[in-house]
């Protein structure tokens, strides 16, 4: 047994030492294509399969591979380059470097040219000849959906698809109705309002004073008269302010004094040369009373006699005016109540009259720190009376007499003619 493997084992054929490789750049010859790459997305050809190259068109270099178009077949498939994922795959630098090692010299041959793999698509010989059918409409792939969803689908979805049916409209059957429907339509609408008439209701509806949205001058978009009444401006008498040796007892003769914006124009209307002095003076005396009434109409129930013993350096005309215009009164009874509309309305009266005051320009902070509102509050309030929150340029702060110190603060500024804000439209949230 021994003998026979030794013999068997020298017997045994030693393994052929291969040559050393070395890599060289194999040099093209002209008219040559040269092995390509092919790449199968689906069905692959198989090994036995023959191809051939095809030119889609002459060009002076025919070994472009772009122009070549490879196509094979067997008895059932057949296959070809899909000319578009062709050029999508080349556009997208897709490219390879090729290799021929010969065995017997151990040489690696490195082709000169990079090469894109040609993508092939199949087709089916036995169904070429049916035709294509159509892409199911909208309504078909609705219909075709529902009944998988009827057939396999859970609870819910099968519930969901009643609910569709059950919600869809019938146009079939709305066909002999739609004249009849079309009829009381424009029926109905004889009764809606022009757009002219929309605006009208809508300025009407404002808890502004009383305004002109054609006036082409400041001092006419809200006139005097409107907002202090012309037997009230009568019934304001100023001449104790002119008898005052003293700014503190001119102060004291103001209804409401605890207010940093009335203590300024005070001051400034003390100087016997000042512009419309007298007019002003009668102004700042409404607007303290103004101060003064909403002061004392702050709580839930007011009694008329608390407001004229509050107010009592003011006429009795003005705080019957101030009760008429500003409160409400229940029915069946006589007692009086400020509203979150009247509460706005009084605010914007008076802050039409500081408009007047201050020449159309307004801090809008110091009156919010007089109030106790918040500045954006009281910027809103003004910016209803159609006024826009801007910086003073320097000719207007030299036209109002004011220092470059203003420069930076933002005032209310009316325009004529007034424009007023346009409703904020709301965003819709829901997907």
């Amino acid at each position: 047994m021994s003998e026979i493997k030794s013999k068997s084992g020298s017997k045994k054929r030693k393994r052929d030492e291969s040559p050393e490789s070395r890599f060289e750049l194999s040099s093209s010859v002209s008219g040559k294509i040269g092995p390509l790459l092919v790449s199968y997305p689906a069905v692959q050809a198989p090994e036995s399969t023959a191809f051939k190259c095809y030119s889609r068109k002459r060009s002076k270099n025919d070994e472009e591979e772009q122009n070549l178009l490879v196509v094979g077949e067997t008895s059932s498939v057949e296959f070809v380059s899909n000319e578009d994922e062709c050029r999508r795959v080349a556009e997208s630098g897709c490219r390879y470097l090729l290799a021929v090692r010969n065995k017997r010299t151990g040489i690696i041959s490195l082709l000169p040219t990079t090469k894109t793999p040609h993508i092939l698509k199949h087709t089916v010989k036995a169904l070429k000849s049916i035709p294509s059918s159509a892409a199911p409409s909208k309504v078909e792939f609705v219909a075709a959906k529902n009944t998988l969803g009827e057939t396999f689908g859970t609870k819910k979805q099968k519930a969901n698809i009643k609910a569709q049916e059950r919600n869809k409209i019938d146009v079939g059957a709305m066909e002999g109705v739609m004249g009849y429907v079309m009829d009381s339509i424009d029926k109905g609408a004889e009764n809606l309002m022009t757009a002219e008439e929309a605006k009208e209701v809508e300025d009407t509806n404002r808890l502004i004073p009383p305004f002109s949205a054609t006036a082409t001058s400041l001092d006419d978009v809200y006139p005097l008269h409107d907002l202090i009444p012309e037997p009230e401006w009568k019934a304001l008498i100023i001449s104790p302010f002119d008898a005052a040796e003293t700014y503190q007892e001119r102060v004291a003769l103001l209804p409401f004094r605890q207010s940093y914006y009335l203590h300024d124009h005070l001051k400034a209307l003390s100087d016997p040369t000042a512009k419309s002095r007298k007019k002003n003076t009668k102004i700042l005396l409404y607007i303290s009373a103004m101060l003064a009434f909403r002061k004392a109409t702050e709580f839930k129930k007011i009694e008329k006699e608390k407001v004229y013993e509050r107010l009592s350096g003011v006429p009795g005309i003005v705080i019957d005016s101030l009760l008429s215009r500003f409160t409400e009164t229940s029915r069946g009874s006589s007692s009086y109540q400020a509203t979150s509309s009247t509460k706005t309305s009084l605010l914007t009266h008076i802050f039409a009259l500081c408009l007047k005051l201050d020449n159309y320009a307004t801090d809008t902070k110091l009156l919010a720190h007089d109030l106790s509102m918040p500045p954006t509050e009281v910027n809103q309030l003004f910016q209803s009376l159609g006024c826009k929150m801007t910086k003073l340029g320097e000719r207007e702060r030299a036209r109002l007499g004011l220092g470059s110190d203003a420069s930076e603060n933002k005032r209310a500024v009316l325009t004529a003619p007034v424009e007023f804000p346009k409703p904020k439209r709301r965003r819709n949230t829901r997907k």
